[in-house]
């Protein structure tokens, strides 16, 4: 087993969102990458310039945070063919690695525009480095940059970052501080290429909580009338939780419930819906346990939401 540690930098539209082809916001121009063998030493490298098809300027803030100018790409290697050579340099046998959770779902995107992604069939298991991070030195939940973590483990700094293949250094070397034990059980699951069918649905244990990813339905309001989708179980003993506070919404992705185990306590839900490409969607659900304290924040959260909407509907009586 080989650990692929990679790093992919690119480009957007010059002239702002509103002129972005819709099916690629984000062309990659660079990929960098590092192999690891399982005791995390370094047998080989990768590294490509892409030569832009989409775009045809960097877009400045680009320019300044890596410093890569479009004379500097244009003898670059087209995406399709280093796509390939990346996937074939990977092997038959190994993991992602990346620093955050951008660059395995744009990978991905890239490969979709070029009729690739057959060489990457998902849903796609990686590693995000910055999670190992904090889950190792700090609280699990915060999200520090490279840079800091590079600064954080003393570890000497002789390359810029902000570059595909020196960021791909660093974060195989901040991922040789880390040991096994909390590496291996806290993999994360790229669902650009989310599930179709019901058959397709996936569900994961975690040591810290459960995540399920639906199939697709057409409109959020369905995928959140589906009894699985809103299904609660202790991500303990998985069986059924007893609802305390039912979905409700806090803005316009997220859906929280509070439910009770009998012997396991709290457990707290959220779902996010995400929307594919084709506009359909699908809802990505955690259980994870929860304090009194943790459980009680979310019933003020509800709280405040329906004294807000009760405002809302005086004020709209009194116009």
């Amino acid at each position: 087993m080989n650990f692929i540690v990679f790093d992919l930098e690119w480009n957007q539209s010059p002239e702002g969102k509103k002129y972005s082809n819709q099916q690629l916001p984000f062309e990659i121009i660079e990929i960098g990458a590092v192999k690891l063998n399982e005791q995390k030493e370094v047998i080989d490298t990768f590294h490509r310039l892409i030569k832009p098809q989409v775009y045809n300027w960097i877009h400045n803030s680009i320019r300044d945070v890596i410093h890569v100018n479009y004379k500097d790409l244009e003898n670059g290697t087209p995406f399709p063919q280093a796509a390939r050579e990346f996937i074939e340099w990977c092997g038959d046998d190994w993991y992602f690695f990346t620093w955050g959770n951008q660059d395995v779902t744009e990978l991905q995107r890239n490969m979709k525009y070029y009729d690739l992604l057959y060489l990457l069939p998902g849903p796609v298991t990686y590693y995000d480095v910055q999670k190992l991070f904090s889950i190792r030195f700090e609280d699990r939940s915060s999200r520090r940059s490279l840079e800091y973590a590079i600064d954080f483990l003393k570890i000497e700094k002789g390359k810029d970052f902000h570059r595909a293949f020196a960021d791909a250094f660093y974060t195989a070397e901040v991922l040789r501080k880390i040991p096994d034990h909390c590496i291996l059980p806290n993999s994360s699951l790229d669902v650009y290429q989310n599930p179709k069918n019901k058959k397709e649905e996936i569900y994961i244990s975690y040591p810290a909580y459960d995540k399920f990813i639906s199939r697709e339905f057409l409109t959020r309001e369905r995928a959140m009338k589906d009894k699985e989708v809103t299904s609660t179980k202790c991500p303990f003993c998985h069986k059924p939780a007893k609802r305390k506070i039912r979905w409700f919404m806090n803005n316009s992705k997220i859906y929280y419930s509070v439910s009770c185990c009998q012997e396991h306590g709290y457990i707290i839900g959220k779902i996010r819906i995400r929307k594919t490409d084709e506009r359909l969607c699908f809802a990505i659900k955690t259980l994870k346990p929860a304090t009194i304290e943790e459980a009680e924040e979310i019933r003020e959260k509800r709280e405040a939401l329906r004294r807000k909407k009760q405002l809302k509907k005086r004020l709209e009586k009194e116009l």
